[in-house]
């Protein structure tokens, strides 16, 4: 019995960074964006999150520089990799990113200490 449960206890540590690597992907920035009031060039950027639903922590880096933002995450299939953007104030807001299986819709102000 002893024994079993040390396999069980292998298997569920070995898992635990299989389901953290499915909370990050990258995506490529065509132009240059804010989130907020931090700006992102175009180029590769990664994106990782923690949280379901209405109440995800969304961590983007991009060219050395590092945004935790507030969004809602959407369980979707896309054939394709994007990002929305809206034009305010002269300047594209980064809104929503479209991953292979998930979309996540950023909320408008950084996290608390960000």
């Amino acid at each position: 019995m002893k024994r079993l449960l040390g396999y069980a206890l292998m298997l569920a540590l070995a898992a635990v960074p299989a389901l953290a690597a499915s909370n990050s992907q990258s995506f490529n920035l065509m132009q240059t964006v804010k989130v907020g009031s931090t700006e992102l060039t175009a180029g590769y950027c990664k994106v990782t999150w923690t949280g379901t639903g209405d109440t995800v922590q969304v961590t983007l880096n991009n060219n050395g520089k590092s945004i935790t933002v507030p969004a809602k995450l959407v369980t979707e299939k896309h054939d394709h990799k994007g990002y929305t953007v809206n034009r305010q104030g002269g300047a594209d807001q980064l809104e929503v990113i479209q991953l292979s299986n998930v979309s996540l819709q950023l909320q408008s102000s950084p996290a608390t200490g960000q």
